[in-house]
């Protein structure tokens, strides 16, 4: 441990909620300021500390609805110093764990001391979009609106992501069976993880309280995505969706409501703060590759963050990667092993221990942290250990971080 080591010193995330449901109507910006709020109360930081906001936001479609900008505008509803420098940042669903990255980075250029990571999203809160000439005046025929979540993906320059990860998966030898059996893994190993302790307040989560229109708020204190109902059965009869050979709504997350955020520091200056690091980041590792590939992109990003690193996977304790949907962890493990049959058992035998985003839910400007903090949080529990949590993004992307937790 060096006193020059970038740490994290506090993890925490909202529940995250399903479409449409008791958070639809709650701005990402109040969620992703509630975090930033609880960050500061859990570690006694004064605001003024805070060197920069970096802030993951997906769905800019919403941000339209506040004027865009929505990094400064959390944190001046969260009550940090107007003069507290922020950005906004769209990487699609990588986009907080580029927060986390540009922290990190950031902190070992000298340019600072404090940082924020934090990701929000509320995908029911995005609008349906009218077209152009809605402004200027439309002489005959139907004006159609766009949908901003449906379909997810960006279809003027590739199919559907769904589509896409389907047909990736059949490359690679992974049928719809092998992943409705990873979708039911991940939900009971969300379940086992939830009656064991590790979902509860005060850790990796906060409680939430939705306003209503009469009476008292709605207290939101657990994750309201999981389906601890979910048979094999019931995974076999879903439809396929968006053209897509293998996925089911089943075998992918939902469109989803949360937050989440990391404050990271010098090893040092949380020394002067009288603050334990929980982990610390080691390095980082960013790729894209053709858009049509977005389920292969956690499996490389790795292998060259390892590489960076100079480890193997065999050298990794836990893993965590973004269920997208069920496609991307099982042929990025499959990755990760070259193919070796064995080798994929062993690394998935690690990989999201406590389930995934197919039961925890994906707002996709916040997952990129929240695996970053599931991560965190388990190796502790298992006193320390190093871990990998990467994640794919739209049109093809994907990051990866490696920590150590103390």
């Amino acid at each position: 441990m060096k006193d020059s080591d970038v740490v994290i010193v506090m993890g925490v995330r909202t529940p995250f909620s399903p479409f449409g449901g008791v958070m639809r109507d709650m701005a990402s910006i109040d969620l992703g300021a509630s975090i930033m709020k609880e960050l500061l109360q859990r570690t006694g930081v004064k605001g003024e500390s805070i060197d920069e906001v970096f802030y993951g936001m997906t769905m800019q479609a919403e941000a339209a609805l506040y004027n865009n900008c929505c990094a400064r505008q959390a944190l001046l509803k969260a009550g940090l110093p107007p003069e507290t420098v922020s950005l906004t940042i769209d990487r699609a669903c990588c986009s907080s764990m580029a927060a986390a990255i540009l922290a990190f980075r950031t902190i070992n250029a000298g340019e600072g001391e404090v940082f924020l990571a934090i990701g929000a999203e509320n995908m029911s809160h995005a609008p349906q979009i009218a077209p152009p000439e809605i402004r200027w005046g439309t002489r005959m025929g139907p004006i159609v609106f766009r949908d901003a979540v449906s379909p997810v993906g960006h279809t003027w320059i590739a199919d559907p992501e769904a589509k896409n990860a389907g047909e990736v998966a059949l490359e690679y030898g992974i049928g719809r069976e092998e992943q409705d059996q990873w979708a039911y893994r991940s939900q009971m190993r969300y379940q086992e993880a939830f009656k064991a302790g590790k979902y509860a307040v005060g850790e990796e989560l906060m409680v939430v309280e939705v306003p209503q229109r009469k009476g008292p708020p709605v207290v939101v204190d657990r994750d309201l995505f999981p389906k601890p109902e979910t048979t094999m059965e019931s995974l076999s009869k879903l439809k396929t969706i968006y053209e897509s050979p293998t996925v089911t709504a089943g075998n992918a997350p939902g469109l989803d409501t949360g937050a989440a955020g990391l404050m990271i520091m010098r090893r040092k200056k949380a020394k002067e703060l009288g603050l334990a690091p929980f982990a610390t980041l080691v390095a980082s590792a960013s790729i894209c590759t053709k858009s049509n590939l977005l389920a292969v992109n956690p499996g490389y990003a790795i292998k060259k963050l390892l590489d960076k690193a100079g480890m193997t996977v065999d050298d990794v304790d836990l893993l965590e990667i973004n269920e997208a949907f069920a496609a991307v962890p099982l042929v990025s493990s499959k990755i990760l092993a070259d193919g070796d049959p064995s080798k994929t058992g062993k690394i998935r035998e690690k990989l999201n221990v406590n389930g995934g985003a197919i039961a925890i839910g994906h707002p996709v400007g916040a997952s990129g942290v929240r695996l970053i903090m599931t991560l965190m949080y388990e190796l502790r529990r298992r006193g320390g250990g190093t871990g990998v949590a990467s994640i794919c993004g739209g049109i093809s992307q994907g990051d990866s971080v490696l920590i150590r937790a103390e």
